[in-house]
């Protein structure tokens, strides 16, 4: 009964900022690493950060200084700040338990994503 709710995404100019917000339920929240992900068109999909239950975080070199991963344990909600966006920041966001990307036999279901777009 994992599910997992993306929002917060939409158009914005580079440069610009966007916070994206993942609702998840079904599972014990604060005991997992939660990841973000994200797929760009005609493009495989890509980590982009992750957070453990503790606060530590990684980073995928392309959106380091810029992307800022938290979690609010108490709303079992995972965030991803954007800031300084480029266009090739544009794709699908997705959230996912720790490792899903790695281990789709074990977290089979994604949910629909938050659209981000960056043009001018």
């Amino acid at each position: 009964q994992v599910q997992l709710v993306e929002s917060g995404g939409g158009l914005v100019q580079p440069g610009g900022s966007l916070t994206l917000s993942c609702a998840a339920s079904g599972f014990i929240f604060s005991m997992y690493t939660m990841d973000w992900y994200r797929q760009a068109l005609g493009k495989q999909r890509e980590f982009v950060a992750a957070i453990t239950g503790d606060d530590i975080t990684t980073y995928t070199d392309s959106v380091k200084g810029r992307f800022t991963i938290s979690r609010d344990n108490a709303k079992n909600t995972v965030y991803l700040q954007m800031n300084s966006l480029k266009p090739e920041d544009t794709a699908v966001y997705y959230c996912n338990l720790g490792g899903a990307l790695l281990h789709p036999e074990v977290y089979p279901y994604w949910g629909q994503g938050t659209q981000v777009t960056v043009s001018s």
